[in-house]
């Protein structure tokens, strides 16, 4: 095989109780990559498109993730790669880890498959290393896996992959401002109350649980985030009025994806996940924001190939 074009998934993290540790990968949005095979040992970016990102190697999550794996497989050859962005850096959607794991899987299949998906999360780590200072992994775990997936520990890895109940739709809106992970990340409470913490755990259990029976009534009980949330939601314009809107047009929950601004609710049915989108839609219509909505289905994949010669 001399190159491959894959499919990157954007993702969810954090799903309201579940910071830094619950991810999913949207089905109907991500990126695409096309990785090539050069004669040489350098790796190149000879283009970008629908995002103005650095195609110095070394100053993109891409970059970074094919020169170590190359360097740690003693690759005898280089790759080019080439990235089409189908939605906005910084919307709290897993731009980076779209970028950062679908080069993992690519430059993994271009060499005959040697790593594991959990070694390719490790490597993927890197990109997110680069693009938020912090080598987060529940993005990129969920772009892998597909799915939802927790991140049970950092070191040594454990992704664990979650069952998704049927018929579960995810809304998402997508104000076009930006927030940068390192900037959401700097507004958190460096100390939490005991029993805000307690509630914040009892929350997580309650939502894997109810991801394993299928129970959506405990999966709506569940959707809460006493800790980034509180710290978060004034960067994000309409927030309140968001979730109410969601909520009377039967939405499970609504909450922040990853650091925002991007906001996703989870709902039973793709007709009502419809209806949460026309909400969202006429709260922002009146508003001088830019919006983009999506809805989706939960992917059961992670990255995958498209096509491959």
């Amino acid at each position: 095989m001399d190159e491959i074009r894959v499919f990157a998934p954007a993702t969810v993290a954090n799903v309201s109780c579940g910071f830094d540790a619950l991810g999913f990968a949207v089905a109907e949005l991500g990126d695409e990559l096309l990785l090539r095979k050069r004669s040489n040992r350098d790796v190149t970016i000879s283009n970008i498109e629908g995002a103005e990102l650095p195609t110095d190697p070394k100053k993109n999550v891409a970059g970074v993730v094919a020169e170590a794996m190359l360097t740690a497989a003693n690759a005898d050859f280089g790759l080019d790669i080439q990235l089409i962005k189908k939605y906005k850096p910084g919307s709290g959607l897993g731009s980076s880890a779209a970028s950062s794991a679908g080069t993992a899987y690519g430059v993994n299949q271009l060499l005959g498959g040697p790593y594991s998906t959990e070694a390719l999360v490790e490597f993927s780590r890197l990109g997110e290393a680069l693009a938020c200072g912090t080598p987060i992994a529940d993005n990129v775990s969920a772009a892998l896996f597909g799915g939802f997936v927790l991140v049970r520990n950092l070191d040594p890895l454990h992704v664990i992959s979650l069952p998704t109940p049927p018929n579960l739709y995810v809304t998402l809106i997508h104000p076009q401002i930006e927030i940068k992970t390192a900037d959401a990340r700097s507004v958190l409470p460096r100390q939490i109350p005991l029993e805000t913490a307690t509630k914040q755990w009892a929350h997580v259990g309650a939502f894997v649980h109810a991801l394993h029976t299928s129970d959506v009534e405990l999966l709506r009980a569940a959707m809460f985030d006493g800790v980034a949330e509180p710290a978060r939601k004034g960067l994000i314009p309409l927030f309140d009025e968001a979730r109410a809107a969601a909520l009377e047009n039967g939405a499970l929950g609504l909450g922040i994806s990853g650091s925002g601004p991007t906001l996703f609710a989870l709902s039973e049915g793709k007709n009502t996940a419809i209806l949460v989108a026309q909400a969202l839609t006429r709260l922002y219509s009146v508003s001088d924001i830019a919006f983009r909505t999506y809805v989706s289905n939960i992917s059961e994949h992670g990255v995958r190939t498209l096509t491959q010669s």
